[in-house]
């Protein structure tokens, strides 16, 4: 019975821990914040019964729950995951305990309504994950919007206003083309169930303009080029806990709606398409990597450095057609797919890591700016060791989990192009050189600021936080069997699916 509920429990339990603090309010920080921290680590514990339970020897949907919801149009509460949604879930959960924890000293200003805001969106992004009705996917996925609206205009910084508005336009123009084609996916089914979207019969046609209606609305959230020009300045101006949200778990969302959405509803457009995903693609991963080099903003860099390393998971999603009709088989095609899921995950750990890390030297200097800095390792050696592990790790470093999902990605790109491997690989190279072009000029040299002279290095609370993520991005460079043993079935069986397409071998 505890099973049948636990999608719903980790979905409400940080939507009613948000209320309980919202009533208790703002006065009260010292006792809003342990029950924040509380409801977010018992939330992350139980998403681990998801791994614990899981089978990994199936694709069905797992820990299901239906129920009615809005009966005359067929709408119903339906919840389920599979090896895709499901260590997106866990990562979620895990990243909201570091970000409640990395405020905690931090946030002065309504400390209730900010924490609120984040528990809120807690459960919001679970159940995107875990929806398997397409109206409650997609209200979820609007609603999520509202409370990083708020984060980012009421704790952001000096251009807020801005940010907030453009991130809101960017993404809501993108969902109303998502909408429109639910609705009339919803007409052809009679049914709002995204699994019984994935069995229905679509002209070509139809599928291409559903395809492109998807392509915009998760092109933004990923995002890719060229709609990808909202992220740096939501980045820039949101709070470190706003910028790790964004950067480890929304912009997934987009990489997740590809792949429970695009491929498998419109399997034979994504074939015909797939030379304009890989294209953009490429142009993220090359082109923003070179922006990302003259950045000066430290922020500004590693949202850069962010649009680029998810067009290694975008790539990896749509380069299976490729290799499949160089080779005919789908194993590298799996292997891909597999990998780009990992870029996922990791990336959700590095990125939130170095976003941390930013916040870390701005709460003492209250500068991002890169020339401000200079010799920080001289006066704070243990934050300086964390920094440069998360931007090894940024860089691709073999043995830390950035390595990972990019090699697979690669090497499966080599049996469909040598070329589109070789520019992907380039990143590899650029990654390294904006990475360490940062850190060399931030974390070495002689200190000649007496401001950077002050600095005190990272407490016990912060030295927890980064530790909790260094073990991770290592765990996962050096063994990261566990977390493709669980996507792994998944990932075959949406290959097969999308492979059982109507348009003939090219």
């Amino acid at each position: 019975m505890a099973n049948l509920s636990l999608l719903s429990v980790l979905i409400w339990l940080p939507i009613l821990g948000g209320i309980w603090v919202l009533i208790i309010g703002d006065k009260q920080a010292s006792i809003v914040r342990p029950i924040a921290l509380v409801v977010s680590m018992l939330t992350f514990i139980l998403s681990l019964i998801l791994y614990l339970g899981f089978d990994t020897t199936t694709a069905d949907m797992q820990f299901t729950e239906k129920l009615s919801w809005i009966p005359a149009f067929g709408i119903n509460y339906h919840l389920g995951v599979d090896g895709i949604s499901m260590p997106l879930i866990i990562l979620t959960t895990f990243t909201m305990v570091l970000v409640i924890l990395s405020g905690w000293e931090v946030i002065k200003y309504k400390p209730a309504q900010y924490l609120g805001a984040f528990l809120f969106m807690e459960g919001l992004m679970v159940g995107v994950f875990s929806a398997l009705d397409a109206m409650l996917f997609y209200v979820l996925w609007e609603a999520m919007l509202i409370p990083m609206f708020l984060i980012i205009g009421i704790w952001g910084g000096p251009r807020r206003v801005y940010a907030t508005i453009k991130f809101f336009l960017y993404t809501f123009f993108g969902s109303v083309l998502m909408l429109v084609s639910l609705l009339y996916l919803y007409f052809q089914a009679n049914s709002f169930g995204i699994l019984d979207f994935h069995t229905l019969p679509i002209s070509l046609e139809a599928q291409k303009w559903i395809f492109l209606a998807f392509l915009v609305a998760f092109a933004v959230k990923v995002p890719m080029w060229p709609v990808h020009t909202w992220l740096p300045d939501a980045h820039v101006e949101a709070p470190t806990g706003g910028s790790v949200i964004l950067a480890a778990i929304m912009l997934k969302m987009g990489g997740y709606g590809f792949l429970r959405f695009s491929l498998p509803i419109t399997p034979d457009a994504s074939r015909e398409l797939d030379w304009l995903i890989i294209a953009l693609s490429l142009i993220a991963i090359v082109y923003i990597a070179f922006v990302a080099l003259v950045q000066q903003d430290m922020k500004k860099l590693i949202a850069y450095s962010s649009i680029s390393h998810m067009g290694f998971a975008t790539l990896g999603f749509f380069i299976g057609f490729m290799i499949y009709d160089n080779t005919g088989s789908m194993d590298g095609g799996v292997m891909a797919i597999e990998g780009g899921m990992v870029q996922m995950v990791s990336h959700g750990f590095i990125s939130g890591a170095l976003f941390i890390s930013v916040g870390v030297l701005y709460d003492r200097l209250h500068s991002r700016n890169i020339a401000d800095y200079g010799g920080v390792a001289n006066v704070m050696p243990h934050f300086a060791f964390f920094m440069m592990l998360f931007a090894m790790a940024n860089a691709g470093l073999p043995g830390t989990s950035g390595f990972v999902g990019e090699f697979l990605v690669i090497l499966s790109s080599f049996k469909a192009n040598f070329w589109i491997a070789f520019a992907a690989a380039s990143i590899m190279i650029f990654g390294a050189a904006y990475t360490l072009w940062m850190v060399k000029r931030v974390i070495y040299g002689a200190v000649t600021k007496d401001s950077v002279a002050g600095l005190k290095d990272i407490g016990r609370r912060e030295t927890f936080i980064l530790s909790v993520l260094a073990i991770a991005v290592l765990l996962f460079g050096i063994f990261p069997a566990p977390l493709l043993e669980v996507m792994e079935v998944t990932v075959q069986h949406l290959s097969e699916h999308i492979l059982q397409t109507k348009v003939p071998l090219m």
